[in-house]
């Protein structure tokens, strides 16, 4: 699986297929489509740490509120934050998914689903929570912050991951820091249900989710 994931591969085999691309913030609001070869030359590279999460003016609901607007579509600003993350044609790449082999656990009485991300260093989403499931980096490293169900973080559901560690993270007190880790090619991480958690890409990276439902 992982030698499919190379640039040159992907862009030869899915070069002219559109993606969907969803911004860097906790609702994901903003969808935008494009060839998958035009968002690796226009999009692919590291994030600006000045961009709010949804190209827009920051969001006014609570912090930690679960709720956001509705889903819009249109052309790319070149202050979104987009990223290619799920939103995967399950037809199209079916090809590439068949050969990824998931990790070997599973939680009784579910089943799994993939999702798929390429992104650019500094990129990744801001805290939320959904079910459990796994994360594993097939190129690159990816930091991972996480919070219990019952300990919301501090942040602003339009910041970035990137923002949020510049400038909320280094004010936080011991106890009120996440639990941390990095993973690497080859690497897993489980995120159980219902947990606060964010993510950043420190490297451009290849990454596929198994969503447990």
């Amino acid at each position: 699986f992982r030698a499919l994931c190379t640039k040159d591969k992907l862009l030869a085999a899915f070069g002219q297929r559109p993606v969907r691309l969803s911004t860097a913030n906790t609702y994901s609001y903003r969808k935008v489509d494009l060839p998958f070869q035009e968002y690796v030359e226009r999009l692919l590279k590291p994030q600006d740490p000045a961009a709010l999460g949804s190209g827009r003016s920051r969001a006014t609901g609570p912090r930690g509120s679960r709720r956001g607007p509705a889903p819009v579509t249109g052309p790319p600003s070149p202050a979104d934050t987009l990223y290619f993350f799920g939103d995967n044609n399950f037809t199209e790449w079916g090809p590439l998914f068949q050969n990824y082999v998931p990790p070997p656990f599973r939680i009784p009485g579910t089943t799994g689903a993939y999702s798929f991300g390429i992104a650019g260093s500094g990129s990744g989403v801001p805290f939320h929570w959904h079910g459990p499931g796994y994360s594993e980096v097939i190129y690159g490293r990816k930091r991972w912050f996480l919070y219990p169900p019952d300990k919301a973080p501090h942040f602003h559901p339009n910041e970035t991951t990137l923002a949020w560690l510049r400038d909320t993270y280094p004010s936080l007190l011991p106890e009120e820091r996440p639990l941390e880790c990095t993973i690497r090619p080859g690497e897993v991480l489980y995120f159980p249900d219902r947990w606060w958690h964010a993510t950043l890409n420190l490297d451009t990276s290849v990454f596929i989710s198994t969503f447990l439902g």
